[in-house]
Formats: structure tokens, C-alpha cells, sequence
């Protein structure tokens, strides 16, 4: 490769002076050569510090005058005038000055040119400076972005044989924007190879962007899933033991999300430099206030109404609003907002058309983490033994030395501090209110009812149905018929099977 020659006079001037399609054609020739003196000149040129006089250019900043090519200082004539870029030529600088970073030895300096790039309309006066940065690029990413850029300059080529090349290039493309672009161009283009060729590349566009939606619904099935599966986690253990109809569970996955917000306004407040962890805090934090809170409303309330299901759920109905409006009071009525730690901001580009959240993939390991934890309790505790004992046969297990009534407390306490994590989970993809919990109740109860009542493996499985289940019919039906279709359902399925997909083992049972 040649060396690259230092910015003339007589090209800082066309680029400086002129119509305004003609400074752009010497910009872009200037930039294609990669003058090394044209970045800080371009610079000048935007900061609206360069004053022409009919010998020289001069770059003017505060007091100080030097002449905009040389760097030597010189002094202000009379009669000096102003460079005046309108906004067309504003944004061939800026876009020249990002080209310019397309060759810079830094990577992330290639990477913010790039984004900025796609951001803008493009000139084929570029193309030459775009074809020398595709062919000195090394980063695989970048070299596609690269790549895709080109071709949507070809694509316009006067040239068939430049059109050809860029279909073929469009053809290996994943970008939504490209489908409207081959549209287009399929639309006026004159010579049949060529519209051949675009066809070709938009059919294969169209496969690879259904494949992205398919799976962009399958993710997002799985997300809503393992949100469902922590809402319904705790459920399903004071449910399935107790047979307690908790409607003020959403109320506890409340309680955790808020303390979730208390932990991070503590943090913001005290320890602004470790920010990003509050999240190790929260999370203990937010499982203790709710198993507390859940402690609390079991013996106070909950376990005088054992054996009555219809007193159980009007009370604990009561109970949801006397927590709602005590979080109005405490903390008001509107929302308040958890932010995400930085390493859970933005995502991972998977396709052109499927980003995946690192939040959700986060939730959806974290659900994973609590239900093993929880099927390692119940297995290999002796608080496990326990909570399997009283839930087979409550009398048996008493009449062994049990103490029902304190297992009944830790069991509920449990479950209630398993809904204050699904709250802290939420927290992370939403604001937080008083009304979080009751948009998820319903939802939980159907996991429990269909999974089979006390079952872990039926909570995961029924957890992971319904989740995918409502967003394939609301991508057929909508939100709200996809809700009632759902319902129906599972009115229909616990009909034909009223213990659910999985059976509690035991004489309670039989």
C-alpha cells in the first residue's frame, strides 16, 4: 500500500469553498486516500473554526490563529470569512469523519465508526474508502457490517456487473433493513441477471428472518416460562402442603421487588462505586422480607383457618389489599424504577432480527438456580423429609414426632420467600408497584392446578407449557384472546384430569 500523502492546500480548499456538490466529491476523494491531516481538518470544518481568505486557510480557536494545513502560526487578516456548511454538507463531514475511524488501529474506535455509518445515508463517493477498510479489516463482525454497507452503495451502481456483486453480497445478509432495500431495487432494476440474483437473495432473507421470529418466540416463551415457574415455585410448596389458596401471593412477589428497590437506593446512596453489584444484596434481601412477611401472616392469620379453603382465600384476599395499600402509604401509588446493573444491560445479536436481553437470560438462569435449589431442599434436607412427610399424610407424620405447626410456618415461609425472588426477578424487567403481584396470580395458580398440586417436575413442566402456549396464540390471536383460550384449556384439561399432570404420592392421596 502506498503511503498516504498529507492533506494540500488545493484540496482543503475545494473541500472548504464551493458548491456544495463539489466540496463533497473532493471530501469523499480526500477520504478515500486517507489523508492523514484530514480528520483535524474535517474537525475545523464542524466546530465552524476555519475562516478562508484568498490565499490561505486559516484555523481559528479562541486567540489563537494558525494556518488550517501547516499548523504555523499566523495572524487574522481583515476581510477573513467564515467556511458555511449547510446541513447537507454538515453531514458529509460527519460521515467522512466517521469513515476516517474505519481505519483506525483501534477496534472499538472501528466499532463506534461503524454503528455511526449505519446510522447514516451514504454517498458513493465512500465507496472507495469503504472497499479499503472492508480489506483491512480483521474483525469477522465488522467485516459483515462492512460488507453490507458496500453492497448497498453497489446496489445503485450504473454498472450490472456492481450489481450483481452486491446481490450476491445482499444474499448473505440477515438485516430486516436489507429486505426493503432488495424490494426496491427488484422494482427498477432494468437487466434480468441482476433481478434474478436480488430475488434470490430476497427469498433467502425472508427464511433466515422467519427462522429469527420463530425463535425469537421461542425465547421469549422460555422467558414468560421461567418467570411463571418462579411465581408459581412458592405456590406450588404452600399449596401442595398446606392446600392454602394464597391469592395474597402476588403481594408477596411485591414485597421482594420493593425490597429489591430499597437495596439499590441504598447502594446508590452509600456505596455509589459498587453499584453494580446491589444485586447480591438484593437478592438475599428480597427472599428474607417476603419469607418474614409470609412468617408473620401464617401465624397470625393463616393457620386458624387450616381446613376451611373458602374462609383461607377471603382472608388472604383481604390481606393482598391491606399489603397493596400499606406500600401505597409507605411508598406511594405510582411506580418507582430498579435499575439494571450494567452487566445486565443490552444484549447478545443472535440473527439481524433477534436480539436476546441479557436481563432475560439472566432471569431465565436464575429461575433455573432457585428451582434446583428447591428440589435439593426437599430431597436431601431434614426440613425437606418434613414438608414431604406432613404433605403425604399430615396425622402419620404427627403421630412420628412432627411438628406439623412449625412445618406449616417454615413450609409457608418458604414459599413466601420464593415469591419475594420472583419479585426481585421482575424488578429487573419492569417498574415496580403495588399492583406487580396481581398480573401474575392467576397465572401461578394455573401452573400449580395443572403441573399437579405439591410437584415440582409438574410446576416446570406446566410452568414451560403455558409460557409458550400464550405467546404462540397471542402471536395468532392477541393478548387478550390468547389469555381466554389459554383458560379454557386448562379448564378442559382439568376436567378430563383433575389431579393435574403429576399425581401427589400417598395416602392422602388415594
Amino acid at each position: 500500500m502506498a503511503p498516504a500523502q498529507a492533506l494540500s492546500t488545493a484540496q482543503a480548499r475545494a473541500i472548504a469553498a464551493g458548491e456544495t456538490d463539489s466540496r463533497i466529491a473532493a471530501l469523499n476523494q480526500a477520504a478515500a486516500q486517507a489523508e492523514p491531516d484530514l480528520a483535524a481538518f474535517v474537525q475545523s470544518l464542524l466546530d465552524d473554526a476555519v475562516k478562508l481568505t484568498p490565499e490561505q486557510l486559516l484555523r481559528v480557536s479562541g486567540n489563537s490563529v494558525t494556518d488550517a494545513i501547516t499548523g504555523q502560526i499566523a495572524s487574522l487578516p481583515e476581510g477573513a470569512e467564515d467556511v458555511v456548511n449547510n446541513n447537507r454538507m454538515r453531514g458529509a463531514l460527519q460521515a467522512a469523519l466517521a469513515a476516517l475511524q474505519l481505519l483506525s488501529p483501534d477496534l472499538v474506535a472501528r466499532r463506534a465508526a461503524v454503528a455511526q455509518m449505519s446510522q447514516q445515508t451514504l454517498d458513493a463517493g465512500q465507496l472507495p474508502l469503504l472497499s479499503r477498510a472492508l480489506a483491512a479489516e480483521t474483525d469477522a463482525g465488522l467485516q459483515s457490517s462492512l460488507a453490507l454497507m458496500r453492497a448497498a452503495l453497489l446496489i445503485e451502481a450504473p454498472e450490472a456487473t456492481s450489481r450483481l456483486e452486491a446481490a450476491r453480497q445482499l444474499a448473505q445478509a440477515s438485516d430486516p433493513a436489507v429486505k426493503s432495500l432488495l424490494i426496491a431495487r427488484i422494482a427498477v432494476e432494468p437487466d434480468i441477471a441482476v433481478r434474478s440474483a436480488l430475488a434470490q437473495a430476497l427469498s433467502g432473507l425472508e427464511r433466515r428472518l422467519a427462522w429469527g421470529e420463530r425463535l425469537g418466540l421461542l425465547f421469549t416463551g422460555i422467558s414468560l416460562a421461567s418467570i411463571l415457574l418462579l411465581a408459581a415455585l412458592g405456590l406450588a410448596i404452600s399449596y401442595g402442603l398446606m392446600g392454602v389458596i394464597n391469592m395474597a401471593h402476588g403481594e408477596l412477589m411485591m414485597v421482594g421487588a420493593y425490597a429489591t428497590w430499597l437495596v439499590q437506593n441504598a447502594f446508590r446512596a452509600w456505596l455509589p462505586g459498587a453499584f453494580d453489584q446491589y444485586l447480591l444484596l438484593a437478592v438475599p434481601a428480597s427472599f428474607l422480607a417476603a419469607a418474614l412477611v409470609g412468617a408473620l401472616l401464617e401465624r397470625s392469620v393463616i393457620r386458624w383457618l387450616y381446613g376451611r379453603p373458602l374462609e383461607t382465600l377471603l382472608a388472604t384476599w383481604g390481606i393482598s389489599l391491606v399489603l397493596m395499600q400499606a406500600v401505597r402509604s409507605l411508598f406511594g401509588a405510582q411506580n418507582v424504577a430498579v435499575e439494571n446493573p450494567a452487566w445486565l444491560s443490552g444484549g447478545v445479536a443472535v440473527m439481524g432480527n433477534l436480539t436476546l436481553p441479557f436481563n432475560r437470560i439472566a432471569i431465565i438462569g436464575f429461575a433455573l438456580l432457585v428451582l434446583a435449589g428447591v428440589a435439593l431442599l426437599i430431597a436431601k434436607t431434614r426440613l425437606g423429609l418434613f414438608v414431604r412427610g406432613v404433605t403425604q399424610n399430615r396425622r402419620m407424620a404427627a403421630c412420628m414426632g412432627v411438628n406439623t405447626a412449625r412445618i406449616d410456618t417454615y413450609a409457608f415461609s418458604l414459599g413466601a420467600g420464593i415469591a419475594g425472588l420472583a419479585g426481585c426477578a421482575l424488578s429487573q424487567i419492569g417498574n415496580v408497584g403495588p399492583d406487580l403481584g396481581q398480573s401474575y396470580i392467576v397465572d401461578a395458580f394455573m401452573v400449580v392446578v395443572t403441573g399437579g398440586v405439591g410437584q415440582l417436575a409438574g410446576t416446570v413442566i406446566a410452568s414451560l407449557g403455558l409460557g409458550l402456549l400464550n405467546k404462540l396464540l397471542e402471536g395468532w390471536a392477541g393478548a387478550v384472546l390468547a389469555k381466554i383460550m389459554v383458560l379454557l384449556l386448562i379448564v378442559v384439561f382439568i376436567q378430563k384430569r383433575p389431579q393435574g399432570l403429576f399425581a401427589m404420592k400417598g395416602r392422602s392421596a388415594e
